[in-house]
């Protein structure tokens, strides 16, 4: 029997080393039509070397297969999150590129920005921008759909090796446990093999045992022993076939299996993540193309889209100017003539009618104490009383139609000496009605018909508008019969008696005129007074700080964006506050240097003098 041993463990070893060699004949890969010429060079890619068909086919070589698939599904998701990251990155550029573009298109319509070619241009350049956001987005995109296959590859490989993990180690454990058992029982075969033997030899020490019925013979020792020995070679023969049964199914069946199929998984990722990695340069080229295409078009007759540099160059400067320049020339004014203009009440003796008697009249060798040349400042600010005595006795004074172009103004006090005379001579005779007292009755209702018919911006009437009619009436009859209230009493005060002169007020006079002072007291108020107050007070059905202020929107606010929305500078609201309520037909908003080229302060006024109401026209929310 043991002489058999050693041929079993023989017969173990050539069948292995037969079925190893079968199997690599087996599972080797078909040699090329090359020859064996080929197969004696360099390996290629369909046939791999004999070290490695060694390695994967031998015990190790599902733990090696397992591990380098393990390695191909980590590098397919580290560059799945680069790829997401990346998709991010190129998402929020384009995203923000495009909210850029589209902004400074939008800033470049404002009436703030330059026009003409530079906006033309410059709105092309924006557009090439939003070419290359959506370029840079169809990339963005692309990179997102390349990371989302890399992981359903990961997810997908990472899934065939846990399945392949367990088939393929669980057969290497059957065939390694059954070895395991075959080599137990031979150690057990060898143990009682030996025990046989020496009885068998007679040498009986310690080996002899005791029974149930008392100490065995030797016979009896020796036959047990013998059928022991049976009894372990027929198992050890049992494991050894059990053995080569699982080891034969591993080499032939199971393991071969498990090496193709992690091989296949092998190539199958890393061929995936090599298409993404060649799909990600393909994207970029298209990326840098399409930008450089948007930048700069390729040159040709067919291609009619401008490059960047082109568009940028077809800016003119010169032009820009000179049309923006150019479109405000409707809006030059004529100067008007600069002339003097005595006034009828200083004009000599000969023009005054014949029917008159004052003898305290200023005669033309007088000379007037200033001249009274439109451009005095002292007219509306300083006789308050005599326009509130004035409206109060006479005929309303013009309305909306004359205020928004040719505000009222007033000529200036005339000197002590002539204010003298004037009053010697209006109280010479008790019964006849002196020409100062005549004049204001005509000034407002006659003169203005005469000379204020058709009053232009920046345009003033010639003084032949104001010789058409006589600054007096020639008989008593032609006079306009006085109003109820007025009396003699009236006109004690020589600042009360100022005729009107009928002269509409120069822009620049104004402009002066209308430099405020830093306290202005409220002589005429206009905020808070109620609007029937300020039309029994002025006589006008629209109050002259509405007149002014739309005059001043419609002139130099219409274009200003948030005109009524922006407010205005709060120190020059209150400065023009102040102003109307210390007089308000002392105030001309046809020129901008009276409200300090601030059209919003303007509209703030206004918005003020509707809330103050007593009955606001806005609310106090």
């Amino acid at each position: 029997m043991s002489s058999g041993e050693p041929n079993n463990d023989g017969v173990d070893g050539s069948d292995v080393n037969a079925t190893n060699g079968s199997e690599h004949e087996a599972n080797s890969p078909p040699v090329s039509a090359a020859g064996p010429a080929a197969s004696d060079g360099a390996p290629t890619k369909s046939q791999p070397p004999k070290e490695v068909d060694d390695v994967v086919y031998s015990d190790i070589g599902i733990n090696t297969l397992l591990n380098r698939l393990k390695q191909s599904i980590a590098s397919a998701r580290d560059f799945a999150a680069f790829l997401k990251k990346r998709s991010t990155l190129e998402e929020d550029q384009a995203t923000g590129l495009k909210r850029l573009a589209k902004t400074h298109l939008d800033t470049i319509k404002r009436s703030e920005s330059r026009g003409g070619g530079y906006a033309t241009q410059l709105c092309e350049v924006m557009r090439v921008h939003e070419r290359m956001a959506d370029n840079g987005m169809q990339f963005a995109l692309s990179l997102h759909q390349m990371h989302e296959d890399l992981n359903e590859l990961s997810n997908n490989m990472e899934r065939g090796r846990k399945q392949w993990k367990h088939d393929g180690l669980d057969a290497e454990k059957r065939a390694s446990d059954a070895e395991a058992a075959m080599h137990k029982a031979k150690s057990r075969y060898d143990s009682l093999a030996e025990d046989y033997d020496r009885a068998r030899t007679g040498d009986t020490k310690g080996s002899r045992r005791l029974g149930l019925k008392g100490p065995k013979s030797a016979e009896q020792h020796e036959s047990d022993l013998l059928r022991k020995v049976q009894g372990a070679d027929e198992d050890y023969e049992g494991k050894v076939r059990a053995a080569k049964s699982q080891r034969e199914s591993l080499i032939n069946t199971d393991r071969p299996k498990a090496v193709r199929a992690l091989m296949e998984l092998c190539r199958e990722c890393d061929s995936g993540l090599t298409l993404q990695l060649q799909k990600f340069a393909t994207f970029n080229e298209k990326l840098l193309l399409g930008n450089g295409l948007a930048v700069s078009p390729l040159s040709g007759e067919e291609s009619k889209q401008k490059s960047l540099r082109d568009v940028i160059h077809e800016i003119d400067n010169d032009r820009d100017f000179h049309s923006y320049v150019g479109s405000h020339a409707s809006k030059v004014t004529r100067p008007s003539e600069i002339t003097y203009e005595k006034h009828p009440t200083l004009a000599p003796k000969t023009q005054q009618p014949s029917n008159r008697s004052v003898s305290g009249a200023a005669g033309p060798s007088s000379p007037p104490p200033q001249q009274p040349s439109l451009a005095a400042t002292s007219g509306p600010m300083s006789q308050p009383n005599s326009t509130n005595s004035r409206y109060s006795t006479q005929a309303p004074p013009p309305g909306p139609l004359i205020a928004p172009s040719q505000p009222q103004q007033y000529g200036p006090p005339p000197s002590q000496g002539s204010q003298s005379q004037q009053a010697s001579g209006m109280y010479q005779s008790q019964g006849m009605h002196s020409p100062y007292q005549q004049q204001p009755l005509q000034s407002p209702t006659t003169m203005p018909d005469r000379s204020y018919q058709s009053p232009a911006f920046g345009d003033r009437p010639t003084r032949d508008n104001y010789q058409a009619a006589p600054p007096y009436p020639m008989h008593p009859s032609e006079r306009s019969p006085p109003p109820p209230q007025q009396n003699m009493g009236s006109l004690s005060s020589p600042t009360q008696t100022t005729p009107y002169d009928g002269h509409p007020p120069n822009p620049r006079a104004a402009a002066a005129s209308v430099s405020p002072g830093p306290n202005l007291p409220p002589l005429r108020p206009v905020f808070g007074v109620s609007l029937d107050d300020l039309f029994h007070r002025d006589q006008s059905a629209v109050p002259m700080l509405v007149i002014q202020c739309i005059l001043a929107v419609d002139h130099f606010g219409l274009e200003i964006e948030g005109i009524y929305r922006l407010s205005g500078t709060s120190s020059l609201v209150s400065k023009l506050r102040a102003q109307f309520d210390n007089n308000p037909n002392g105030v001309d908003f046809r020129n901008p240097a009276n409200f300090y080229h601030d059209v919003n302060s303007v509209a703030t006024l206004l918005k003020q003098f509707f809330r103050d109401l007593p009955d606001p026209l806005f609310t106090r929310a």
